[in-house]
């Protein structure tokens, strides 16, 4: 099979299909690797490393115009449409629910999609995981990042110091995503609450974090409750291959305090 990796051209988006280690083994199992180039220097790839490994560093026309099967990491964004062939393959995180442009193109084109986000495991998504991890780690950085006057917050310090109380995370979901943020919001020292429907996960919340954490079955009044004081909120659920469901209307952002 020839496979090709793209590269990824969507604003701020950095990362890359496939590793040189990657590109190795697809090689040694007998595969012809095309990687278009710079592919992976956002990452820390320069092209010489995939060379090394046994790929072909190639233009972006020969990926796209060459590949069976094109792996990205974003879906295929507007400028990338005419670049696709009818019949391929493409492996990347696809989001076809809420990009209805999207998904109208690769059926026309008969593309076989195969979307990191949906593929199952033992009932677990192993794709997803990871940048789940990653995003539930991130958010509470970023948003004690933004909470600071100069970027518009509230000026709260998450932390708290002595004599003054420390921030409030809600965490809306308790997933991958939302342990992650749950965990990052315990090691700030903040007053952390997880809110789910499914309370087998609240159990798992309370026993992984030894009470640290206050859990809340969902609900709407649940919500509108616990984000009334909240420094910080962490939108957390996860339908897998369809969009997420609004927990927070317009009606309830009033509600909330000013620069959370």
């Amino acid at each position: 099979m020839i496979i090709g990796v793209a590269r990824e051209i969507k604003v701020e988006e950095f990362r890359v299909g496939l590793t040189p280690a990657g590109a190795r083994e697809l090689a040694e199992a007998g595969h012809s690797i095309l990687v278009e180039k710079d592919a992976g220097s956002g990452s820390g790839f320069p092209d010489e490393e995939y060379g090394q490994a046994g790929a072909v560093v190639v233009p972006r026309n020969a990926v796209f115009g060459t590949a069976d099967l094109i792996v990205k990491v974003k879906e295929p964004v507007r400028a990338e449409f005419p670049l696709i062939r009818d019949g391929v393959a493409i492996f990347t995180y696809l989001h076809l629910a809420p990009n209805p442009d999207l998904t109208k193109e690769l059926l026309k084109k008969r593309v076989a999609g195969l979307a990191y986000e949906t593929l199952e495991r033992d009932g677990k998504l192993p794709l997803l995981a990871p940048m789940s991890e990653i995003a539930g780690r991130m958010a509470p950085l970023m948003a004690a990042f933004y909470l600071q006057k100069f970027k518009g917050g509230s000026g709260v310090l998450p932390t708290g110091v002595s004599g003054v109380r420390p921030g409030k995370i809600v965490v809306l979901g308790a997933g991958v995503v939302g342990t992650n943020a749950a965990r990052v919001g315990i090691g700030l020292g903040m007053e952390t609450v997880v809110i789910n429907k499914d309370t087998s996960q609240l159990q798992r919340i309370d026993e992984q974090f030894k009470g640290r954490v206050q859990t809340i079955p969902l609900s709407a009044h649940a919500v509108e409750e616990e984000i009334r004081d909240a420094d910080m909120v962490v939108g957390a659920v996860l339908v897998p291959g369809g969009r997420t469901p609004v927990l927070i209307p317009k009606a309830m952002l009033g509600s909330m305090k000013k620069g959370c």
